[in-house]
């Protein structure tokens, strides 16, 4: 509801609430301050909007810090704290609980963003975007902030005093890992408006030279990094937690942070023709253009109600507002780039489609017609909704493996021969030099495989091209260090390019985890019982019952069955908690190898404690999964660290310098 000032409020949540008002003045003030000096190229005002930023981030900060203090000392006159909070919560609960609903997830995405907005103050040059970048940062601050200030406050006040709350979503507080997942998506979302600040203020201008886009691929890549590490924790809570020993299940607001990330993923590879070669300007406009917007898009759908995901948020009165400021960062955006459109042509056409560029412009098409199908998938059930009325309508996993194993498998099949080719074209000599080696080594690699037993089509395929993409990155490393006269100095001379070449590798390992977890994962069930005379054999392991017990945790108890495998102990758990007191939550018991992890699930228990009904589970390579992605964000901030690269290229003819 709207909420500007209460007297019922306490004192914190008055302080909260006046805090995110000044913050809204200010952005005001910024905005305004930010554009008037663009227009009139007037410094002194733009310096003014620069210093606006920091009034933002300290009334926000001031905001976020007051909320923390409601939770940590159960104020429950603040009607956030009474709703998502309890006496009996541990206090790492209660400090996530401060982004565990609507109106405190948004308060977090406006104290990042205000984050944000500070450093690229401070970062900003002295040109022509500088006003335009700052004022476009503001505007999406405005929206945030405005939202935080008013119908998503979490300052509302509650009427009559409550003894306590009604406590945090179980499902919530079932793994730490809620304490960091957020934290990242929320990073790299907001880290995307940074890359999209900067396209607006390119197009705004006209300044439509590279410039604009060395600037943004640090910032992009930090985004993408935390966009990455963020799908990957998620799909670790959901394996850790749910109790079906998965990681992904196409769930729509997976999905919501997917799309962004292949956008982010094609645009990342694309500035790199445009710095190369000039080509893919228009590309590269429209992609940031839409993998920002697809950030609120995704956040739409988890806090609009108009989705069923276990991990959205209940619908509120924010939905049609973020539809809104969709609407309104596409128009803005389309309608720039559709202005700007005879600036944005190419220096020239794509040459051949064999060739570097024609890998990346082919790459490109891929991760577009990736997103557009998961975008299909995820708004089809609504749109059936809301054409006829019927809510049984759904998209399974089905759907979305047709087309995401052969689309990933293409991309795979790029990713190896792309960066072998030559700029411009690939003749005839040059193409067989650069596909012999790969597909001798992918097609031995396949067959080692099947004689080993092997069988599945999927895992030979990506055997195959994990080792045609490993064989493509030796035979690359060992092009460049020829050239420089040796691996060390290479190394040294070109992080960026060796960064890029190790988040590749990460991917491999993670696409093997993905393959091998998904083609050969095993799941049997059993009772299993206290007396049993002799182990249970399932899963080709001996399984025994060891003990059962009852914890109790103040906030909720625990049914904990001990069980032997193999001689190794697992405790697995039934969770409840004492605001959903008839609602399970399990909490498996997962011992991880190199080659595969054994998962074990309790999925009832005996009330006289004499039996307990189990789920195993066994995933080969699944912590492959985990694991890649840790090399790929290694690889990333390798990459982060090398120089810039200066700026050659000059704008299209009739267009101005990015400088004064």
């Amino acid at each position: 509801m709207l909420n500007l000032i209460s007297f019922q409020s306490s004192a914190l949540g008055s302080l909260g609430q006046i805090a995110l008002l000044g913050a809204l003045a200010f952005t005001l003030a910024g905005m305004t301050l930010a554009f008037v000096g663009g227009i009139r190229a007037d410094a002194r005002v733009v310096e003014a909007a620069r210093r606006a930023t920091w009034a933002v981030f300290a009334l926000v900060t001031l905001g976020i810090l007051v909320l923390m203090v409601a939770l940590l000392k159960d104020d429950f006159t603040v009607r956030y704290v009474a709703e998502h909070s309890m006496r009996a919560s541990p206090t790492w609960i209660k400090i996530t609980s401060l982004w565990g609903a609507l109106e405190g997830s948004i308060l977090l995405w406006a104290w990042l963003l205000s984050g944000f907005a500070v450093i690229l103050s401070l970062t900003l040059r002295r040109d022509a975007l500088r006003p335009w970048a700052l004022g476009t940062m503001f505007v999406s601050l405005l929206f945030f902030v405005g939202l935080c200030a008013t119908i998503a406050s979490p300052f509302t006040p509650v009427s009559g005093l409550l003894a306590d709350g009604r406590g945090p979503n179980p499902a919530l507080q079932n793994h730490w890992m809620m304490a960091v997942h957020p934290v990242l998506l929320y990073l790299g979302f907001v880290g995307l408006s940074v890359p999209f600040a900067y396209a607006v203020a390119a197009l705004v201008t006209g300044r439509l030279s590279d410039h604009w886009v060395v600037i943004t691929r640090r910032w992009t890549l930090v985004a993408w990094v935390f966009l990455t590490a963020a799908i990957v924790a998620g799909g670790w809570w959901s394996y850790e937690t749910l109790g079906w020993g998965g990681y992904w299940a196409w769930d729509p607001v997976e999905n919501a942070s997917f799309i962004p990330w292949l956008l982010t993923t094609a645009f990342l590879h694309s500035i790199q023709i445009q710095e190369k070669r000039g080509l893919m300007r228009s590309w590269n406009v429209w992609l940031i253009v839409l993998a920002y917007s697809s950030t609120v898009l995704g956040t739409f759908l988890n806090r609009s109600g108009i989705v069923q995901s276990v991990h959205a948020f209940a619908g509120g009165p924010v939905g049609p507002v973020f539809l809104g400021f969709l609407a309104f960062l596409l128009i803005v955006g389309i309608g720039l780039a559709a202005w700007r459109a005879p600036a944005l042509r190419d220096e020239a056409e794509v040459p051949a489609p064999v060739s570097r560029e024609g890998a990346f412009l082919a790459g490109n098409w891929l991760f577009l017609v990736f997103a557009f199908m998961v975008l299909l998938g995820t708004l089809f059930p609504t749109f059936v909704e809301a054409v006829q009325g019927r809510r049984d309508a759904s998209v399974g996993p089905a759907f979305y493996n047709a087309f995401a194993i052969p689309l990933g498998l293409g991309l795979m099949l790029l990713m190896g021969v792309g960066p072998l080719l030559p700029w411009r074209r690939a003749d005839g000599q040059n193409l067989m030099r650069a596909l012999v080696p790969l597909l001798a080594s992918g097609v031995g690699a396949a067959l080692i495989a099947f004689v080993f037993g092997i069988r599945a089509t999927g895992v030979l395929l990506t055997i195959a091209l994990a080792a045609y993409n490993i064989v493509g990155l030796g035979l690359l490393t060992a092009r460049a260090a020829r050239q420089s006269g040796g691996l060390g100095r290479t190394l040294q001379a070109q992080p960026r390019r060796y960064g890029a070449y190790t988040a590749h590798i990460g991917l491999v390992v993670l696409a093997l985890g993905i393959a091998f977890s998904g083609a050969y994962r095993q799941d049997a069930q059993a009772t299993l019982n206290l007396r049993a005379a002799a182990p249970t054999t399932l899963l080709h392991e001996q399984l025994e019952l060891t003990g059962l017990r009852q914890q109790d945790r103040g906030f909720g108890t625990s049914a904990i069955a001990s069980v032997s495998i193999d001689g190794k102990p697992f405790e697995a758990r039934l969770n409840t908690y004492v605001q959903a007191p008839g609602t399970l939550f399990p909490a498996p018991a997962v011992r991880y190898g190199a080659l595969g992890d054994t998962y074990l699930v309790v999925t009832s228990i005996d009330p006289k404690g004499q039996w307990a009904s189990i789920r195993l589970i066994e995933s080969p390579l699944v912590s492959w999964i985990w694991w890649g992605t840790l090399i790929i964000c290694l690889g990333a901030g390798l990459t982060l660290v090398s120089p810039a690269r200066p700026v050659l290229r000059a704008a299209p003819a009739g267009l101005a310098p990015a400088t004064d």
